[in-house]
């Protein structure tokens, strides 16, 4: 679905993203775990080219990305959607105008067929009473979740998270990740997370994947990810106060 091989990127003399290779399979929640600066955001804005990789090569559902014209690069753009870290809901309209806005930008839908895939999709998040709303009326996990639904809106195949669970009081952030699995298993969305929240990539990830001053120091199940002898991922793990033992001995996923 997803192919990293290879791929380098420098702001300045920095390599930012050091010949980091990966790939992303159909289906699966990914998460990209690392301190600050480590290259998280870098390598998502990559997966849409919203950054050119220095050297290396990104495929995207088998179609290499690197080189496309402007009109092939939307198509596969088309395949996405994203939800944005401070959900980036327009403040002066309502949450379904907010949720309508890629249908009325991007197809020639009825208005009528618009406001009935838009209500769908409120109310698979569980915001079908907050349509009429402005973003400022409602709670900031219902901004992520309203973020979620425009996402989604277009029915895309990858859905890229960037520090979903950021800002949000740890009942809100669990019910975000319940909302991520959901997608994957109602939808069969695939989804690419990037967070600094541990407890929610366990929760979340089919496999986890640390970045470490642009290089990937591990990739893994979340079960094998906190059993790593990598010295960078157990500091981490610790800094969260995860351990080897205990309930986090229980991740594992289908």
């Amino acid at each position: 679905m997803i192919r990293f091989d290879q791929v380098t990127k420098y702001f300045g003399d920095k390599p930012v993203l050091d010949e980091v290779s990966f790939e992303v399979d159909e289906g699966e929640t990914f998460v990209i775990v690392g301190l600050s600066g480590a290259g998280k955001s870098v390598t998502l804005k990559h997966m849409i080219r919203l950054m050119q990789p220095d050297s290396g090569t990104i495929s995207i559902d088998g179609e290499e990305i690197t080189h496309l014209s402007r009109g092939a690069l939307r198509t596969v753009r088309e395949k996405f959607g994203v939800l944005f870290q401070s959900a980036a809901l327009l403040q002066w309209m309502s949450v379904r105008d907010n949720v309508a806005l890629p249908l009325r930008e991007h197809t020639k839908l009825a208005d009528e067929e618009i406001l009935k895939r838009v209500d769908e999709k409120l109310k698979l998040l569980s915001l079908g009473d907050a349509g009429d709303k402005f973003p400022s009326d409602i709670s900031g996990g219902m901004q992520k979740r309203a973020g979620l639904a425009r996402a989604i809106i277009m029915n895309p195949k990858i859905v890229l998270y960037d520090e979903p669970t950021s800002g949000l009081d740890p009942v809100t952030s669990r019910r975000i990740d319940d909302l991520i699995v959901d997608m994957r298993k109602k939808l069969g969305i695939t989804s690419v997370v990037v967070t600094h929240d541990l407890h929610s990539a366990l929760a979340i990830g089919s496999r986890i994947m640390m970045l470490h001053h642009g290089k990937i120091v591990e990739n893994a199940a979340p079960a094998d990810f906190i059993r790593s002898k990598d010295e960078t991922v157990q500091s981490f793990l610790a800094s969260q106060y995860i351990t080897k033992k205990g309930k986090w001995e229980e991740f594992g996923h289908e």
